[in-house]
């Protein structure tokens, strides 16, 4: 160890004289101790600064929030006209009919197509609540409203068809068995 110390000796002794040796000015110290401490001064302005911007921020969010509550929603077609409100529930009553008959109609024999037909269901009323949020979005329009009105009447129609088939292969079912009888 001593060794390490006597060779770092020599390699500093080699540039004893490239080393640059200032003398300071008189009352350095003080300057520098000046411009510190203005340093620190001007720091803790900017921070109780910045502590009052966050708080100012924090208290004009706050009371927008508290004066400009959003409204619940009471009804899907908030944006939609009287009319429109009017089409939806005439056509969704329709619709609850159909579906209504469509499960009195269950029995073991339809129980398949009545499960499929319900899938399908879901797909379409899928479609409808898109239609939904697209109206309470961008408001009516003629394209939008013939949309809404289009999967209403293809979702009555496509109970009606269904029901149908049942009643079909219901009356198939009785006159098969007349004939074994």
């Amino acid at each position: 160890m001593r060794n390490e110390e006597e060779k770092l000796e020599q390699l500093f002794a080699k540039f004893d004289s490239d080393w640059d040796v200032v003398e300071l000015p008189k009352n350095h110290e003080n300057r520098f101790m000046d411009k510190l401490s203005n340093k620190a001064i001007k720091n803790r302005k900017r921070n109780l600064y910045t502590t009052i911007s966050i708080a100012a921020t924090v208290l004009v969010m706050f009371s927008l929030s508290f004066f400009f509550k959003p409204e619940a929603k009471t009804n899907k077609l908030t944006f939609a006209s009287k009319e429109t409100k009017q089409t939806d529930s005439i056509f969704n009553v329709l619709i609850k009919n159909e579906l209504n008959k469509l499960k009195e109609k269950e029995s073991p024999q339809n129980q398949k197509i009545i499960a499929d037909a319900l899938q399908q269901m879901k797909v379409l009323d899928n479609d409808y609540q898109k239609i939904i949020k697209e109206i309470a979005r961008n408001g009516e329009n003629k394209q939008i409203i013939y949309a809404m009105i289009s999967n209403l009447q293809t979702r009555i129609s496509f109970l009606q068809n269904v029901l149908n088939q049942i009643e079909t292969t219901e009356q198939l079912n009785i006159r098969n068995d007349e004939k074994t009888l």
